[in-house]
């Protein structure tokens, strides 16, 4: 993403509670586009248990002291007031730099968990030809069959294990509702860890990017093979 100037698009507000060199805002400050002239720390105070006042989300920013030396020139490049990204480390960039470099996006997932994901987009983006193209690469992965068809039938998680329970969970809650409460996204952080709920997101999105192409352009199953995800 790109913008003009990132002080004129996004003021003060991107600067709360950031320190060390880079952007603090004025004390006592109004938060540009707060509602009801709320003050700073009233717009602070007014965030959930569950997010963070430096990052307004409900990771921190991440530690730059962790990351390798071109992630880090990425973390300055996010954290520049000349940065090109519209929101700097508030939006998408400072996030993925939570989760995984790109060429790695998913490896510590791993290939059965990563079919869970695709088929998990496929059910609740009622898309045939993606769910169909993956369910066998899912059981050749070792994707237990049961856990296939309670994603297919949207049934029960109970016996579910805890990992593959979170993401089918927050996915649901995410496309059915758009959006993903303090108590599934504490259950997916406490099972997958930052950096892997951050690639899961990724993923999450790569896959949704494959159902909105098919969907759009009405690609069909091939000849001869059975619908074999329920869909209206």
């Amino acid at each position: 993403m790109k913008r003009i100037s990132f002080a004129v698009a996004f003021g003060s507000a991107l600067a709360m509670g950031v320190t060390g060199g880079y952007f603090l805002a004025p004390a006592g400050a109004q938060v540009a586009g707060s509602q009801n002239n709320m003050t700073e720390a009233e717009y602070l105070a007014s965030f959930p248990a569950d997010i963070h006042p430096e990052s307004r989300g409900r990771l921190p920013f991440v530690d730059r002291a962790i990351l390798d030396p071109v992630r880090q020139a990425d973390f300055d490049e996010h954290m520049s007031p000349d940065t090109t990204s519209l929101a700097g480390m508030y939006g998408p960039g400072g996030l993925r730099l939570h989760g995984s470099p790109d060429d790695q996006i998913g490896d510590e997932l791993g290939p059965r968990l990563k079919e869970l994901i695709r088929l998990v987009v496929s059910r609740e983006l009622d898309q045939p030809f993606e769910w169909e193209a993956h369910e066998p690469v899912g059981l050749r992965e070792g994707l237990e069959p049961e856990i296939i068809d309670i994603i297919r039938h949207r049934r029960d998680l109970t016996g579910v294990p805890e990992r593959e329970a979170a993401i089918i969970q927050l996915g649901r809650e995410y496309y059915q509702t758009h959006k993903v409460s303090s108590e599934t996204y504490a259950r997916a952080l406490a099972a997958l860890g930052a950096r892997n709920l951050i690639d899961m997101c990724i993923l999450m999105g790569d896959y949704t990017e494959t159902a909105i192409l098919l969907t759009v352009n009405d690609v069909r199953v091939e000849y001869g093979s059975p619908y074999i995800l329920p869909v209206p």
